[in-house]
């Protein structure tokens, strides 16, 4: 209350004239009591301490408000960043974008600008296991090699009536015919080949309560590989998962692991996609001059047959068919789709499914199977087994020269003086013409880099 140089006041008269109180001159000859001085000082003390009080606090209060102030700023500008942090992260996911798009267009159109879809190798499955083969089926990758395309193959399936394999057609019964011509038949034989095929599994959501039986069938399948026999497994849903999940390989054993890694995905079915990519890959695979070509190929597809959202076209699909000699064995799981959400035009996808399943064996000079049970597969997998071994192989070197790029149709018959011993040469329905000899490197089709994929 009193500055540091001032005096405190000697007396209560004193003390009042200080503060100014009226008429303390006149109390300056009274005498104070002691009580009164007490209590006089008593005040004092109490006035000092709330004013220091009341000064501390303001002080407070003020460094307060600016420690705020300083804060208040930087809080705001941290959390800017967090805001469009969370935002850039929304916009980056390829997945989400995809299905979309996907569901918006189930049969996109290919353009120049729009890469196709490719097929996807497991790293464990790249290296096929070797095995041994004929003489003349191993190409060395480095190799220069000229292929004869003027020769043509066909496999040859001969039934009876009763679709019973018939075994002892020789090559005299065999009439060829190109174009409706003649053709003469350069080569023949009836004996045991090796044969390379594809296991080719739809993965989607309407295979999930089948998937067990499949497995089961495909066993049996490979169970009747024999010494030569090399297969690779392909699972696949949509046009951007196509994968192989074992490449070409004898190893029964590393064959059905595979089948036991199949599951169920979702996604919008390409049959379309794995169908030419897998053809592709069979066709390609130990090919080398026809003449010595002794190899058979096929592909073995399970599907429900809706084909929902293909990159490639149904007609590019049979175009690139007609240039391969790949058959088709199609197991059509068609009896849970709509039937009934066709018209007088437009054909009910039981319909679309059915008919795209039996072109694919006809052209392909293959088979279809729709198996009305899951119980009917063992014998399924039996006659698909039985198909492959008993076929003919015939040669001929077309008398069309030709190399137009054109397709030409291709029939077999066979001679029978006996209507009641009517059989049936069962083949692929024609070829593309394309160009002449080419001298190329050995084709490596095992050499693909897998993409990053989560486990």
């Amino acid at each position: 209350m009193f500055g540091s140089s001032e005096e405190a006041p000697a007396n209560t008269s004193q003390l009042l004239n200080r503060l100014g109180v009226p008429g303390a001159s006149d109390c300056a000859a009274e005498k104070p009591e002691p009580g009164e001085k007490l209590s006089v000082m008593f005040r004092l003390h109490a006035d000092r301490t709330l004013r220091r009080i009341a000064t501390l606090g303001a002080l407070l209060l003020v460094a307060a408000c600016a420690t705020l102030a300083a804060l208040l700023p930087t809080t705001n500008a941290q959390q800017r960043p967090r805001r469009a942090v969370t935002n850039a992260n929304q916009q980056t996911r390829p997945t989400t974008t995809t299905t979309t798009q996907t569901s918006q267009q189930p049969t996109p159109t290919p353009s120049t600008n729009q890469p196709g879809p490719v097929i996807q190798v497991k790293p464990s499955s790249q290296t096929p296991t070797p095995t041994p083969t004929p003489e003349g089926q191993e190409i060395n990758p480095d190799e220069l090699i000229t292929i004869d395309t003027n020769l043509v193959n066909l496999n040859v399936r001969v039934i009876d009536r009763n679709n019973r394999p018939v075994h002892d057609v020789q090559q005299a019964d065999f009439r060829v015919y190109e174009d409706s011509v003649p053709q003469e038949i350069k080569f023949f034989t009836r004996e045991e080949v090796p044969i390379s095929y594809g296991l080719v599994v739809d993965n989607s959501g309407s295979m999930r309560p089948l998937l067990n039986q499949v497995i089961d069938a495909a066993k049996t399948i490979i169970n009747s590989n024999k010494s030569g026999d090399e297969t690779f497994l392909v699972r696949f849903i949509s046009s951007d998962k196509i994968e192989v999940l074992q490449d070409f390989t004898a190893d029964e054993n590393a064959l059905m692991d595979a089948l036991d890694n199949l599951y169920i995905e979702g996604g919008q079915t390409a049959i379309i996609d794995a169908t030419l990519l897998s053809a592709e890959r069979v066709a390609n695979y130990k090919k080398g001059n026809d003449l010595n070509d002794r190899r058979r190929r096929a592909l073995i597809l399970v599907t429900d047959g809706e084909d929902r959202s293909s990159f490639y076209k149904e007609s590019e699909l049979f175009a690139r068919l007609r240039e391969m000699d790949v058959q088709l064995y199609v197991i059509g799981f068609t009896g849970e789709l709509d039937a009934q959400n066709g018209g007088l035009i437009r054909k009910s996808t039981k319909d679309k499914a059915v008919n795209l399943i039996n072109k694919l064996a006809t052209e392909t000079g293959g088979r279809a199977f729709f198996p009305n049970s899951i119980s009917e597969l063992p014998q399924i997998a039996q006659d698909i087994t039985r198909d492959l071994r008993t076929q003919y192989v015939i040669g001929y070197y077309p008398t069309n020269k030709a190399r137009d790029g054109q397709f030409h149709a291709i029939r077999v018959q066979i001679a029978s003086n006996d209507k009641r011993d009517k059989r049936i040469a069962i083949t692929r329905t024609g070829r593309i013409a394309t160009a002449g000899n080419i001298s190329a490197p050995a084709p490596n089709r095992n050499k693909l880099t897998p993409p990053d994929r989560k486990p």
